[in-house]
């Protein structure tokens, strides 16, 4: 499995790759949209949250699924003990040596199935964002939501966004007094406004909602 390379008529893929970009992201959408200004006076600066990409990216992912912060932490922490941290020692791994890093029988096939996808992670560094999507929602396990959040934190793309994250979706009805929770088409039609900072649009509207929940007491 080989990722596409951007065609010449595509645009160049614009990269976060320092804080400096974020802000430079942030005043866009401030100046843009004065419910962003409101947003960013109560969250103040944001965060690069950067992360390093390839194979150990995408296995933490698929750990994290459907488990809390703690308990994806715990199964890494005990995979990284155990060396099951490349596709190799996936892929050489028992099943019984997997299941006891904590992992289930789903996620073992997951992470077999990722190991043997053949990705070019070096070229998916210069792919255009729907290029990075749609070659890894093709392995079983990765969908459209954790293909963006690795095209958005370990690619740096800055105009990608996870229209299906329930946090984004609740930070935008509360940001933009919506009387209902925007659903993911919804979401992706709205954030095309925020085009070609969505990736900051993304920060700044996490960032809001861990704001606006902890006003709330519900954090």
């Amino acid at each position: 499995m080989t990722s596409m390379p951007p065609s010449a008529s595509s645009p160049p893929t614009r990269i976060i790759a320092t804080l400096e970009d974020v802000r430079e992201g942030a005043a866009w959408l401030a100046a843009t949209e004065p419910r962003f200004a409101h947003a960013l006076d109560l969250t103040g600066p944001l965060p690069l949250r950067r992360r390093r990409d390839g194979f150990a990216a995408l296995l933490a992912a698929i750990v994290s699924q459907q488990v809390s912060v703690a308990a994806a932490r715990a199964i890494l922490a005990r995979c990284t003990a155990a060396g099951i941290t490349g596709p190799r020692k996936v892929m050489w791994a028992t099943d019984e040596e997997l299941r006891a890093c904590g992992l289930s029988r789903q996620k073992v096939r997951y992470l077999r199935e990722l190991s043997q996808a053949g990705i070019d992670w070096k070229s998916l560094r210069t792919a255009p964002t729907d290029a990075v999507v749609e070659e890894l929602i093709r392995v079983p396990g990765i969908g459209r939501w954790t293909a963006e959040i690795y095209a958005m934190f370990s690619l740096g793309h800055a105009d990608v966004f996870a229209p299906n994250d329930l946090a984004l979706q609740e930070a935008a009805r509360l940001l933009f007094a919506m009387p209902h929770r925007p659903k993911e088409r919804e979401m992706r039609a709205m954030a095309e406004a925020w085009s070609p900072w969505r990736a900051v649009a993304a920060r700044l509207l996490w960032s809001y909602y861990h704001v606006a929940k902890s006003r709330e007491g519900t954090l």
